[in-house]
C-alpha cells in the first residue's frame, strides 16, 4: 500500500508541476507552442529559435551518428533528471532516493567523443572551401572598357552581367547559323522575299511596334523558309504569321490575331493563321529567342558613346540588309558590326576602335568581307517596289539619314586595309 500511495502521489504531482514550474522560470516571455492542433499534420519549423540555440543538438559532418545519438540522449537524460530533482523536493523520500540514483547513473554513463558540448563541436568544424570551377569564373574587364558600371543603380540594365548576356547571346549564333536557302523553294525567289520584307517594315511602322520585334519576324520566316518549302501565295501569311509571334514575344501589348488577318486584306482564314503559327513553332522546335543585330548595334554603340544620329544611320544600314538575300548567312553580331563601322566611317568618328574589338570580338579584319557586301547593297540604285525602309528613315524622326551621301570608296578602304 505504501509503495501504491507513492506511485500515485509521484505521477500526480510530476507532469503538472513540470509545466507549472517551466512556465514560471520563462515568466512573461513564454513563447507560445508550436504543436498543432489534435488531428493536423506537425509542422517544422524554418529556423531554431537563436536564443535557444545552446539548446540544440547539431548534427556536424564528419562525427558518428553513435556518437551525436549518445549525445543527444545523455543530455536529454541530464535535463531530465534536474527537473525531476526540482519538482520531487516536495515530495517523499523514496522519491528524492529514486531520483539522485538516477542522476548517479547518468553520472556514471561514459560520454565518448560524441558528448562534447555544441559551442566545442562548431569550433571542431573546418571552414567550408567553395571554389568557382575556371568556365564559370567571370572575365575581369579592364577600367579603360568598362562601359557598365555607370549604370550600377540601374537593374534593368543589368550592369552586373551585361557582357555575360551579350557573350551568351554570341555563342547562341552559331545554333542559329543560315544559308541560302533559295534552291529549297521551287516558287520563290530573292526579290519576292524582299518585298515580303518591305511590306513587314510597313506593318511595324502602322502598328508602332518596336524593331526587335521586326527583326525577330524576319529571323523567323527565314529559319521557317529553310526548313519548309512554302508555296508563293502563301508567303505573306508566312511574314504576318511569324510578326504576330514575334509580337507575342516582344512587345507589352501585342495586336490580336484579328488585327493581322485584317492587314492581309482577309486573304487568309483564321484557321490558316493559327495553323501556319503552330507550323512556325513546330519548324523551330519552339525556340525563337534567336538573336538579332539590332540588340548587338546597341550594344556596340553604347562603346562610343554614338549619338543618336550615328546610331540611326547604323541603323538603316542594318534595316537595309534584312532585304538582301546575300546577308541572310551573316551572323547578327557581326553585321551589326559591320553597319556600325559605316556609320561611323560616314560621320568621320574613327574606325574600329580597341573597346570595340574588346566588346564584340571581332578585328577590323573580320568586318572587311560583310562591310563591302552591305557598301554594294547601299551603292546600288534604290528598287521603286522596295521604299519603305528609305521613307522611313527620310523622315526627320529618324534625322533624315537616308539622305545622307554615301562614304567614298577610298575613305572607306584607308579604315578598312
Amino acid at each position: 500500500m505504501p509503495l501504491t500511495t507513492r506511485r500515485k502521489a509521484t505521477t500526480g504531482s510530476r507532469i503538472p508541476k513540470l509545466n507549472s514550474t517551466e512556465n514560471k522560470e520563462e515568466g512573461p516571455q513564454v513563447k507560445r507552442s508550436s504543436s498543432p492542433p489534435k488531428g493536423a499534420p506537425k509542422k517544422r519549423t524554418a529556423f531554431i529559435d537563436i536564443t535557444n540555440a545552446h539548446k540544440v543538438q547539431i548534427s556536424l559532418p564528419g562525427r558518428r551518428k553513435e556518437a551525436s545519438k549518445k549525445t543527444s540522449s545523455t543530455v536529454k537524460k541530464q535535463s531530465n533528471v534536474k527537473k525531476s530533482l526540482s519538482v520531487s523536493s516536495e515530495g517523499t523520500t523514496a522519491d528524492k532516493e529514486g531520483s539522485d540514483e538516477e542522476h548517479k547513473l547518468c553520472e556514471e554513463e561514459p560520454q565518448g567523443d560524441g558528448a562534447a558540448p555544441v559551442e566545442e563541436l562548431v569550433a571542431a568544424a573546418p571552414p567550408a572551401v567553395c571554389e568557382v570551377p575556371a568556365h564559370l569564373k567571370r572575365q575581369e574587364i579592364p577600367a579603360e572598357f568598362d562601359i557598365d558600371s555607370e549604370n550600377s543603380e540601374d537593374s534593368y540594365m543589368c550592369p552586373e552581367y551585361a557582357k555575360d548576356i551579350f557573350d551568351y547571346l554570341k555563342q547562341r549564333e552559331e545554333k542559329f547559323v543560315l544559308s541560302n536557302y533559295m534552291c529549297k523553294q521551287p516558287t520563290l525567289n530573292p526579290e519576292m522575299r524582299a518585298i515580303l520584307i518591305d511590306w513587314l517594315v510597313e506593318v511595324q511602322e502602322n502598328f508602332e511596334l518596336y524593331h526587335e520585334t521586326l527583326y525577330l519576324a524576319v529571323k523567323m520566316t527565314d529559319h521557317f523558309l529553310s526548313h519548309t518549302p512554302v508555296h508563293r501565295e502563301m508567303l505573306q501569311l508566312v511574314g504576318s504569321t511569324a510578326m504576330l509571334i514575334a509580337s507575342k514575344f516582344e512587345e507589352r501589348s501585342p495586336p490580336c490575331l484579328d488585327d493581322f488577318l485584317y492587314i492581309c486584306d482577309d486573304a487568309y482564314k483564321r484557321e490558316e493563321l493559327i495553323s501556319m503559327e503552330a507550323s512556325i513553332l513546330q519548324a523551330l522546335s519552339f525556340d525563337i529567342n534567336i538573336p538579332i543585330p539590332y540588340r548587338f548595334l546597341r550594344r556596340y554603340a553604347k562603346c562610343v558613346n554614338a549619338g543618336m544620329d550615328t546610331l540611326t544611320l547604323a541603323r538603316f544600314f542594318c534595316e537595309m540588309s534584312l532585304m538582301d538575300m546575300n546577308l541572310v548567312a551573316e551572323r547578327g553580331s557581326l553585321l551589326a558590326s559591320s553597319c556600325l563601322l559605316m556609320a561611323l566611317v560616314t560621320k568621320n568618328l574613327g574606325g574600329w576602335s580597341p573597346i570595340l574589338q574588346f566588346h564584340s570580338g571581332y578585328q577590323t579584319s573580320d568586318l572587311v568581307p560583310v562591310v563591302r557586301k552591305v557598301y554594294e547593297m547601299m551603292e546600288a540604285p534604290p528598287d521603286d517596289k522596295l521604299r519603305a525602309v528609305r521613307n522611313k528613315y527620310s523622315h526627320k524622326v529618324f534625322f533624315e539619314v537616308a539622305s545622307l551621301p554615301l562614304v567614298s570608296v577610298d575613305v572607306l578602304d584607308r579604315v578598312l586595309l
